[in-house]
């Protein structure tokens, strides 16, 4: 039996510590011009400051419109995100952080009607603003030059076809997939890549929304603090976590997507092999030159001529640090 979806538009929503950005996100949904009936489904993760208590008092005003999840725990942003997801009733989900909001009271009715009007469509996205808290600068996510169209190989191939806050697609659709990434650092890219193995995606130019890079940062930068904490090895956490969610997609698709994903792969090999060199990081800094020169002769975007050009630098350099290494190691020790 089918389940009912009884409300057009269902706004996910997950929060924890954004007292000061909270309210901003509320008000940008709620300023939304639309003909159709929406709800607000909050994950609240126990938050140490006065995020609940903010989201409580819009609850009380407009209680026809929220629906809060108040996690008695801090259960972690996936298992956030997946209740968050169950919990929506929607015949379409658009997504909004709690920190972000939207800057276009016509975001939803835009990519509602086009969805509507398009059934092969399964997913939208749109241009959006990434606002630096600590800077203050201000630049768009992907620019005017992003196709109007993008197929599952773009996405595969080149990465998120837009930020968090200008997702919207249908309800249910992968649903009963999402499981097999839960254990993954983040589910955003692996989202949009399982509604667009349902259809395409429509990007929209204009920008109608606002993705804040904050001081108190994200979960890779969580993950950065947590090594730290624990002594563990923190460079390039960003380029291994998107090396985890390459393989856990290339197993989903049974490896037929290798090609496509080894573009991704390919760059960030890259930028690991240079984070490690400019560390003095010599045997990772070699490692990951290698992994990146391994797909020399392949046909890859990413592989440009200067990449190759600057990998095998790389390689160079520490390769010659290395043997430096060895011999002054093996004189020191004959003069013992």
């Amino acid at each position: 039996m089918t389940e009912c979806l009884n409300r057009m538009v269902s706004v996910f929503m997950i929060t924890y510590n954004h007292e000061k950005y909270i309210a901003k996100a509320l008000e940008s949904i709620l300023m939304q011009k639309v003909e159709f009936d929406f709800e607000v489904v909050i994950g609240e993760d126990c938050s140490t400051d006065n995020t609940r208590n903010i989201i409580l008092k819009y609850a009380d005003k407009y209680p026809d419109k929220f629906k809060l999840l108040l996690h008695e725990r801090n259960i972690g942003p996936m298992a956030n995100h997946i209740a968050v997801l169950n919990a929506c009733t929607g015949k379409y989900i658009a997504m909004l952080e709690g920190d972000d909001y939207w800057i276009s009271p016509l975001k939803l009715k835009t990519q509602v009607d086009f969805l509507e009007a398009n059934p092969e469509y399964s997913i939208c996205s749109h241009n959006a603003i990434v606002e630096y808290e600590e800077t203050g600068e201000k630049i768009e996510w992907l620019g005017r030059e992003q196709k109007e169209t993008i197929t599952l190989d773009d996405l595969l191939a080149f990465g998120s076809g837009g930020a968090t806050c200008s997702l919207i697609f249908r309800n249910k659709i992968f649903r009963n997939s999402l499981d097999l990434f839960y254990t993954l650092p983040s589910l955003d890219w692996i989202s949009q890549i399982l509604c667009a193995s349902k259809g395409k995606m429509k990007y929209f130019k204009e920008p109608m929304g606002v993705y804040r890079r904050t001081i108190s940062g994200n979960s890779t930068d969580a993950g950065i603090k947590e090594a730290k904490k624990q002594n563990k090895e923190w460079l390039g956490i960003p380029y291994k976590n998107t090396l985890k969610i390459i393989d856990a997609i290339d197993k989903y698709f049974d490896y037929k997507k290798k090609m496509l994903l080894n573009n991704q792969r390919i760059y960030c090999y890259y930028v690991l092999a240079k984070t490690f060199d400019e560390h003095n990081k010599s045997i990772k800094a070699i490692l990951f030159s290698l992994k990146t020169l391994k797909y020399y002769f392949g046909n890859y975007p990413f592989l440009t001529k200067e990449i190759k050009k600057d990998t095998k630098k790389t390689l160079c350099k520490n390769s010659i640090i290395k043997i430096k290494q060895i011999i002054i190691t093996f004189i020191n020790k004959c003069r013992i």
